[in-house]
């Protein structure tokens, strides 16, 4: 099992040793904490528990306390095995089961955009510029009108609304560098989110 939890630093850039150069994504991920074992006897599914940054104790409620196993953990993430769990609660995992070349997915909550137009949050292109239209360069067009059902808007009709953070995933992307004294990876290509978001990476 390849899993890790990590924040969103910035992107860059890193030449190989053939002296290509890969657009980069950073990541800072300091070991994980196992906090509790689930498996098919006792929860019906076999997963294992982590927990991931710290955060004052005094802003833990104590049930929250209780599932962290007396940790002060900032996030909890569950994560499915194929068998039963061989971890243990206590055990601590790291960036050292991830190699330069692997293939990754990548989970993470995308920029929050707020309430945008319809040109914006689908790419339409607006009205006509030209001919008398005034002020329907970003206007999103008919949204139904006398020939369908007397007027009624369709149900998923596109239109203006609120847009980003969401969970995107983004799978097939390759490990470039991976750096466990430092608590660095770096994966080829864009990961979701802003600085600071928490990312998931699967192995």
């Amino acid at each position: 099992m390849k899993f890790i939890l990590g924040t969103k630093v910035n992107m860059t850039q890193i030449f190989d040793e053939a002296g290509m150069v890969h657009p980069v994504t950073a990541l800072k991920a300091s070991p994980m904490t196992v906090t509790a074992i689930k498996t098919v006897a006792t929860d019906g599914y076999n997963a294992i528990q982590v927990g991931y940054g710290t955060r004052g104790a005094k802003n833990i409620n104590k049930a929250q306390l209780g599932q962290m196993n007396g940790g002060n953990f900032m996030y909890l993430r569950e994560v499915r095995t194929e068998g039963e769990p061989t971890f243990k609660i206590g055990d601590s995992i790291d960036l050292t089961t991830f190699a330069t070349g692997d293939t990754v997915t990548v989970s993470s909550i995308s920029k929050g955009k707020g309430f945008q137009g319809a040109v914006k949050r689908y790419g339409f292109k607006g009205g006509p510029r030209s001919h008398g239209q005034k002020h329907s360069e970003r206007e999103p067009g008919s949204i139904g009108g006398g020939g369908r059902d007397g007027g009624r808007v369709a149900k998923g009709k596109r239109m203006a609304g609120r847009m980003g953070g969401d969970r995107i995933t983004t799978k097939g992307l390759t490990v470039v560098s991976v750096k466990p004294e430092t608590g660095e990876i770096f994966i080829r290509g864009s990961v979701p989110g802003r600085r600071g978001t928490l990312v998931e990476v699967n192995g």
